[in-house]
C-alpha cells in the first residue's frame, strides 16, 4: 500500500467534506438587504456546485432546499472520484424543523457517507433547548485525547443543515459579521464570519440580480470533539476559510457562490455551476456560472 496516497485520500475526503459542510451552513436563506429578514422564504432553491482540489474537478455537490408555511426541509450530496476512480467518497445531508422570526428551530438531523470499504452516518434529535439525541455509526468510544462534548456544548447549536438559515437575521450591512455555533455529531465548533471585501463577476446568462460578491473570511475555531494536537500545525489553514456570498434580492436571501479551503497540498474550492430559485410568489431566478 502506498501510504502517501492512502493520506492524500483521506485529506481530499476531509477538505471536501469540510467544504461541503461549509456549503450546506450557507446554501439556503439569508436575509438580502435591511428589509429581507421580513420577507417570506422561497418556497424552493436548487443548487450544484463543481469541487475542484489544487486545481483539478474531483466531484460535484448538490444542495435542495424547501419551505412550506413555518418549516423547512433541506438535502445534501457530495460526491468525490480521484485517482481516476481509485478513491470515491459519497456524502449525504438531511435537515427538517420550523423557522420564525427569531431564526431556525431543527427538529432532525442525519449525515451519512461512505467510501468502498465504510459506511458511517449520524443522527441528531433536537428539543427547543439543543441537541436531545445522538446516533452514531459506528459508535465508537472516542479517542483519550478528544475534548469532551459536555452538555452545555449541545445547548443552542445547529446542525450544518439548520445552519443555513442560522444567518437569516443578517442585513446586507452585516452578512459577514456573525459567529455560529455547529455540532455535527461529533465535532463542537464555530464559524466565525468577517468581512474580507466586495468582488465583481460576470454572468453566463444575464439574471437580472447584482453582479457583485461578498467575501465573507470564515475561521473554524474548534469547541469540542477535536484532538488538540490536529490544531497545532494543522494542514487545513483553518483561520483563512472563504465563503463568497451573492445577493439575490429578488428572492430576498444570499446564496453561496464559491467556498475555498486552504490547505498545505492545495486548496479545495467549490464553485457554483447553477442555482435555480423560485420565490415565494413563484417568480423563478435561474443562475448560470
Amino acid at each position: 500500500m502506498n501510504y502517501s496516497n492512502v493520506v492524500g485520500r483521506r485529506r481530499l475526503a476531509r477538505s471536501g467534506a469540510l467544504a461541503a459542510t461549509i456549503a450546506a451552513l450557507v446554501a439556503g436563506p439569508a436575509a438580502a438587504g435591511d428589509q429581507a429578514r421580513d420577507q417570506a422564504w422561497p418556497n424552493q432553491v436548487n443548487a450544484r456546485y463543481k469541487l475542484t482540489f489544487n486545481g483539478f474537478e474531483v466531484g460535484a455537490y448538490n444542495f435542495t432546499s424547501k419551505y412550506s408555511g413555518e418549516t423547512y426541509s433541506a438535502t445534501g450530496k457530495t460526491e468525490i472520484s480521484a485517482l481516476f476512480g481509485a478513491f470515491k467518497w459519497t456524502g449525504t445531508f438531511t435537515g427538517s424543523g420550523s423557522v420564525d422570526k427569531s431564526g431556525p428551530r431543527p427538529v432532525a438531523y442525519q449525515m451519512s457517507y461512505k467510501t468502498k470499504k465504510k459506511l458511517t452516518s449520524v443522527t441528531l434529535g433536537f428539543d427547543p433547548a439543543g441537541v436531545k439525541t445522538i446516533a452514531l455509526v459506528p459508535n465508537k468510544p472516542p479517542n483519550p485525547e478528544t475534548i469532551k462534548v459536555t452538555p452545555d456544548n449541545l445547548k443552542h447549536v445547529f446542525d450544518p443543515i439548520s445552519a443555513t438559515l442560522a444567518i437569516s437575521n443578517a442585513t446586507g450591512s452585516d452578512a459577514c459579521n456573525r459567529t455560529i455555533p455547529i455540532f455535527d455529531g461529533k465535532a463542537r465548533f464555530d464559524l466565525r464570519l468577517s468581512l474580507k471585501g466586495r468582488e465583481a463577476i460576470k454572468e453566463q446568462r444575464p439574471s437580472g440580480q447584482p453582479k457583485e460578491l461578498l467575501i465573507c473570511r470564515v475561521k473554524y475555531v474548534p469547541i469540542a470533539g477535536h484532538k488538540p494536537k490536529d490544531f497545532e500545525k494543522p494542514w487545513i489553514d483553518y483561520d483563512h476559510i472563504e465563503i463568497a456570498l451573492r445577493a439575490i434580492p429578488s428572492a430576498g436571501i444570499y446564496v453561496p457562490y464559491r467556498i475555498s479551503v486552504p490547505s498545505s497540498v492545495g486548496p479545495a474550492v467549490m464553485t457554483a455551476d447553477q442555482i435555480n430559485i423560485i420565490a415565494a410568489d413563484n417568480a423563478q431566478i435561474a443562475l448560470r456560472q
